[in-house]
């Protein structure tokens, strides 16, 4: 007995290969014969193979944007390798090995025994998904695998890659037509006619396989259509979904991005609030101050003028007891007269000297006072210019440091302007609103409750 193989890569569609659902050349009556080798998420597979050589790979990247999070995302959304591959493996064709008939049994024998060794024979093809199906026309096998590689110099020390895999199994490329993979499937078909041959049935090779198409696989070529169809639905559904996923995630990060701007905002608006507050405070205070500080440059000036008067009339003072002075020189009324003819001493001391004498006392002790009233008003009154002179010294001061803290108030609230122009002043007095409620709500839990709240 002469049979041909059929040796044919597909896309991949494991919902159909598991018989998620059905095509239109399948018996869903007869699906309870098909034999189900393995059926492994492909993304658990990744994690397994793929996990500690992303780890180290990460740990030594210095930039954040050649970072990979998910390998399996990577290479599916990449061009340069596929996240797995798939290969069918028929025996002859529906009108000599049909599913129904013994040879098409004998034909489930030989691909059953061929793929108990295909993992063992070929270990950098991870299997992850592998069925034998007896429910079409005739039988076929179906092996999903991962090509990996170790020990690579770029990228992931383990990574995917179909070349490097088969390499890896002793199959080196040449020319185009000998390429890894052409030596790959030409050697499992060497593997299938061995057991093909085990069981009585040779090869019959007929040259390319385009040439030579049967019936089924041009019916499998349709029928791939249709899954590939399926699939394409299924995979654009899942990207669209991905898409919403992600864009959610954005929407979720950008909102709690926003949530932390508005809580900056808020702080930022509550300090400029509460400056704002202290700048009017201040500004009250300032224009109480200047009110003050007017009144009391008034009061100084009036002082200033009667100091000026008080010494003028001391001056006056001086000139008047300097003329005094002069009148006891030269008025004759403070000069002691010659003693008359024939007048006794006695009598000259009781009418001339004594009244003379008495007199001088008298203005003697006015001027005394009057000096001593006049030294403690001089020293009082410079007492009260070097006081003078020190307030207005302190009030210069303040003046200078009111004038700084007004610098400072004028640029917080131009601060608090540019906050207005950029967010809006409505969104800003809302913003300020909102944190007095906060404000006002925290003092309130912070206010030690009434005794007859305690008592409660």
């Amino acid at each position: 007995m002469k049979r041909t193989i059929s040796f044919m890569t597909g896309k991949g569609s494991v919902n159909h290969n598991s018989r998620k659902f059905h095509a239109k050349n399948t018996d869903p009556e007869r699906s309870c014969l098909n034999v189900e080798y393995c059926n492994e998420n492909v993304k658990d597979v990744y994690h397994e193979l793929f996990d500690e050589a992303l780890v180290r790979y990460n740990e030594k990247q210095t930039r954040n944007d050649r970072r990979v999070d998910d390998y399996y995302e990577k290479i599916r959304s990449g061009k340069q390798e596929k996240p797995f591959h798939e290969i069918i493996l028929q025996i002859g064709d529906k009108d000599n090995m049909g599913a129904k008939t013994e040879n098409g049994q004998l034909a489930a024998k030989v691909l059953d025994k061929y793929m108990q060794d295909f993992q063992q024979r070929n270990p950098t093809l991870r299997v992850f998904s592998a069925y034998l199906h007896m429910d079409e026309a005739s039988p076929h096998l179906h092996i999903d695998f991962v090509p990996y590689t170790t020990g690579s110099k770029r990228g992931l020390d383990t990574r995917v890659s179909l070349k490097q895999a088969l390499a890896a199994l002793g199959f080196k490329g040449g020319t185009r037509r000998e390429t890894e993979l052409n030596q790959w499937v030409a050697y499992e078909k060497e593997q299938l006619a061995a057991v093909m041959l085990e069981h009585g049935i040779e090869w019959e090779k007929k040259g390319t396989h385009e040439k030579h198409l049967s019936v089924l696989d041009f019916e499998k070529k349709e029928r791939a259509k249709e899954v590939a169809e399926l699939e394409q639905s299924i995979s654009d559904r899942k990207e669209r979904l991905s898409d919403i996923q992600i864009q959610q995630r954005k929407a979720e990060q950008e909102t709690e991005q926003i949530r932390q701007e508005g809580e900056t905002i808020r702080q930022e608006v509550s300090e400029l609030s509460e400056t704002s507050n202290l700048l009017k405070e201040q500004a009250a205070t300032l224009a109480e101050d200047k009110e003050k500080l007017l009144s009391d440059n008034e009061k100084l000036e009036k002082q200033q003028k009667k100091l000026q008067q008080e010494i003028e009339k001391m001056v006056q003072s001086k000139a008047v007891m300097e003329r005094n002075i002069h009148a006891y020189d030269e008025d004759e009324k403070w000069q002691l007269p010659e003693p008359a003819a024939l007048m006794s001493a006695k009598a000259y001391k009781d009418k001339k000297a004594s009244p003379l004498v008495e007199k001088l006392k008298e203005t003697i002790k006015a001027l005394t006072i009057k000096c001593v009233q006049l030294a403690e008003q001089g020293k009082k009154l410079k007492d009260k210019v070097t006081r003078q002179e020190q307030q207005i010294s302190r009030l210069t001061d303040k003046v200078m440091e009111q004038r700084d803290t007004i610098d400072r108030l004028q640029e917080k609230a131009a601060d608090l302007g540019r906050l207005e122009r950029y967010f809006g002043r409505e969104q800003v007095q809302s913003i300020v609103e909102r944190s007095k409620a906060l404000e006002r709500a925290e003092q309130a839990k912070k206010r030690p409750k009434r005794a007859f709240e305690m008592s409660r």
